[in-house]
């Protein structure tokens, strides 16, 4: 391996100086590779191995710098030495340039014969270290993996001799056990005292005291066991319930195993139990979340009906854009709600949120401390704000960049009061019919959150005051997931 040639490819355009590399290089006793432009040396890359890449700097076409940066980006050659060669005076920014391409080194021109030879060949013997080190590795790796093999049929082999202490894994939460089936006398180990509850300092096992221990429901379990290895039955699993001294039920996985005489007759029946309770627990709480999801995806898409149905524009242009403006608004929130697991959202982020789509630069302005908003109230406010922002771009303060928007916010006693106010657009006159973005938003915040909206259409801006209840008592509230249900029938009664 000492001995071992690898490969040094040389990049520069002129013959001449390729050939004086070569010369230079040649005392080291490594294949030369050569290449006369950048991608040349590309196409020798995807080819050979190569340890080290000599390279000019300045080369028409792919200079040094285009062709490290190429280089740099194949995952094959990202730790390739790369070492520049320059004819110019190399400055401190050429250099930084150049190690952030992957230059290892840099020569100047011209080149000092035993300088550049002291250098490749540190970085030539590098590689083929780090390449026999690999092998290294590789075989070490090899031969673990052998061993390992050998450790694991060693221990299967032993696993056959001692069946039943391979099963009984103490290990909190496994516990083995042994019953003698001709005297009636128990063996029970560490893990399954644990699993139990109990002490062996205090507690004698026997069949009325196992069964004492047993869920009443899963008694049942033990007798059908016993009736069923007398029937000749040799194995049997079955899962069951114990409840501890202190009363905590623990769900268990049993598996028993009977031992038989010549004239099969039941001698020992051996067995393991397993600690399920964690896994029993987790596949309720799926259970529930799925049961959730699918709640809320139904009532979600049941107000999405609803924004569709009910959404009414003089064009098709129109139309599509506001239905999907308004469920926008509804995806949001519910990010918003589901990054709290449905805990919550706090008020300055649905107003962000709004605000996102729309470049206003200065115009807007927000005051209010932090409020935590229930998922009923966040869904409601967050469409409210919506039809705001929509009017307002629309007709309002926002559809002139004249236009100002001043929203503060404050709680007293629960309750929230929201002011928007308007001012410096166009001249506003009190509309004769109110629309369903307005209607939704009477609906929603007083019929479902109890609150109340006011609309002032003063000629110089809209000012809107919503008072929304943070702590509602009627049911709606004690079941969060039955707002969406619950809004969209508001939405049906607003478009009457």
């Amino acid at each position: 391996m000492d001995h071992e040639k690898v490969n040094i490819l040389l990049v520069d355009d002129q013959p001449a100086k390729l050939l004086a590399y070569e010369v230079i290089l040649k005392d080291l006793g490594q294949n030369l590779v050569i290449a006369s432009s950048g991608r040349e040396a590309l196409e020798v890359l995807l080819k050979t191995e190569i340890a080290v890449i000599l390279v000019d700097v300045c080369m028409p076409e792919l200079d040094g710098f285009e062709l490290a940066a190429m280089i740099r980006e194949h995952p094959r050659f990202q730790k390739t030495a790369m070492i520049f060669i320059s004819a110019i005076q190399v400055s401190d920014i050429d250099r930084l340039r150049g190690y952030e391409m992957g230059a290892v080194d840099y020569v100047p021109v011209p080149v000092v014969p035993e300088v550049l030879r002291a250098k490749v060949k540190v970085f030539a013997e590098l590689y083929r270290k780090t390449r026999e080190l690999e092998r290294l590795n590789q075989d070490l790796e090899d031969r673990v993996r052998a061993r390992t093999a050998e450790l694991e049929n060693s221990t299967a082999k032993l696993r056959e001799s001692e069946e039943r202490r391979s099963m009984a894994i103490a290990a909190g939460k496994m516990g083995s056990w042994d019953w003698d089936w001709i005297t009636g006398d128990w063996m029970w180990d560490e893990g399954q005292y644990r699993i139990f509850g109990v002490g062996p300092e205090s507690f004698e096992v026997n069949p009325a005291n196992v069964q004492a221990l047993l869920h009443p429901d899963d008694v049942d379990q033990l007798r059908k066991a016993i009736a069923e290895f007398n029937k000749g039955t040799r194995s049997y699993e079955t899962e069951f319930r114990i409840v501890r001294p202190d009363g905590d039920v623990r769900w268990c996985v049993g598996t028993a195993a009977a031992t038989v005489d010549d004239s099969g007759r039941v001698m020992r029946v051996s067995g393991v139990t397993v600690d399920i309770t964690e896994r029993k627990r987790a596949e309720e709480r799926q259970t529930l979340l799925a049961r959730e999801v699918d709640h809320r995806a139904k009532n979600a898409l049941a107000l999405a009906q609803s924004i569709v149905r009910l959404t009414r524009a003089d064009e098709v242009k129109a139309y599509v854009s506001a239905v999907e403006g308004r469920i926008n608004a509804l995806a949001r929130v519910h990010t918003i709600l589901s990054l709290s697991s449905w805990q919550g959202a706090e008020l300055s982020k649905l107003i962000d949120e709004e605000l996102a789509p729309y470049s206003l630069g200065g115009q807007i302005k927000l005051a209010g401390s932090e409020v935590q908003l229930l998922p009923a109230t966040a869904q409601t406010l967050a469409l409210a704000l919506h039809e705001l922002f929509t009017n307002s771009a629309k007709y309002g303060a926002l559809s002139t960049r004249t236009g100002r928007l001043a929203i503060g916010w404050q709680v007293e006693d629960e309750l929230l009061t929201l002011t928007w106010e308007e001012s410096g657009g166009p001249l506003v006159m009190t509309p004769k019919s109110r629309g369903f973005g307005t209607r939704s938003l009477l609906a929603s915040v007083e019929s479902q959150l109890g609150g109340q909206a006011r609309f002032d259409w003063r000629a110089e801006g809209l000012l809107c005051r919503l008072e929304v209840p943070l702590v509602r008592k009627t049911a709606a509230t004690t079941a969060p997931g039955n707002f969406e249900a619950a809004s969209s029938a508001e939405l049906q009664r607003a478009s009457g």
